[in-house]
């Protein structure tokens, strides 16, 4: 199995303050804007930004939510094995809210398909964005595009992209590897 480096730590950090000043551009002080992680690595990236929100960007009031999309994925009864849930955690109604949908990486689209039905149960957002670290743009088997987006990266169909986080891995980092 070899493996590449597409970003180190500090490439990462950069691409985040972008993002993250991207979305302040766009939502302001988030008063009508939830951030949603999609479980299970939407989670490090949201979690990341609400810090940087908080710390380098003085914005206090902002609501978080993870969304585990397990039962709402149309392939979650092929498998062999059992699958196994993340919960979800949002605590607040999306009604008439903008939604940022948050995950590492893109790639066939049917994740977050499987987001845009699991958040109906928490009602209708006024407007639903998507935000993703990596954009796998020639792997989309849904037309679905991210509105935000860290770096694009061509990648074949056997080639894989993994990214790394401090709080998880012991390093912040995205790797593309050949099984």
């Amino acid at each position: 199995m070899s493996q590449k480096v597409l970003l180190n730590s500090k490439e990462v950090n950069i691409i985040l303050h972008r993002l993250a000043c991207q979305l302040i551009e766009n939502h302001d002080d988030f008063s009508n804007t939830v951030l949603i992680g999609i479980q299970p690595r939407g989670k490090a990236l949201v979690d990341r930004l609400a810090a940087m929100f908080r710390e380098d960007y003085g914005l206090k009031e902002l609501k978080i939510g993870y969304l585990d999309i397990t039962f709402f994925r149309d392939d979650f009864r092929r498998g062999t094995k059992p699958l196994e849930a993340n919960s979800t955690e949002i605590n607040f109604i999306v009604e008439d809210k903008n939604v940022v949908f948050i995950d590492d990486v893109l790639y066939t689209g049917r994740s977050i398909r499987s987001a845009l039905t699991a958040i109906q149960s928490f009602g209708r957002p006024k407007n639903i964005e998507l935000l993703t670290l990596i954009d796998r743009r020639f792997s989309r088997h849904l037309p679905i595009q991210p509105d935000y987006k860290g770096r694009q990266v061509d990648a074949i169909n056997e080639e894989r992209v993994t990214v790394h986080w401090k709080e998880y891995d012991g390093e912040d980092a995205v790797y593309l590897t050949n099984n």
